[in-house]
């Protein structure tokens, strides 16, 4: 679980970022979750755009996407998701 502080920091470093998925009109599954877990161990931060189409609530594809890649959800910002795991091989992010 992320302090307020991590949290904080994160959405620092997420500010410049762009997103790298995209959620549409069919939603969260299991072939996306995959792709973002890879992505999030390659680079422990991404950003995930909720396309207007998508039938899903914002906080139901956050939940499913953060529960499903096992990482922490750091903010829902208008339609973008930020996402956080802490990466076993490439560590470049040093939390305060």
């Amino acid at each position: 679980m992320l302090t307020g502080k991590q949290k904080r920091f994160l959405r620092a470093r997420a500010n410049r970022l762009k997103p790298i998925f995209q959620v549409g009109k069919i939603g969260v599954n299991d072939n996306m979750v995959e792709q973002i877990s890879e992505a999030l161990e390659k680079r422990e931060l991404i950003k995930v755009s909720i396309l207007q189409n998508c039938m899903e609530e914002k906080d139901t594809v956050a939940s499913e996407l953060a529960d499903g890649a096992s990482a922490e959800l750091v903010q829902i910002i208008g339609n973008n998701i930020v996402l956080y795991k802490e990466s076993q091989e490439n560590k470049q992010i040093t939390l305060p």
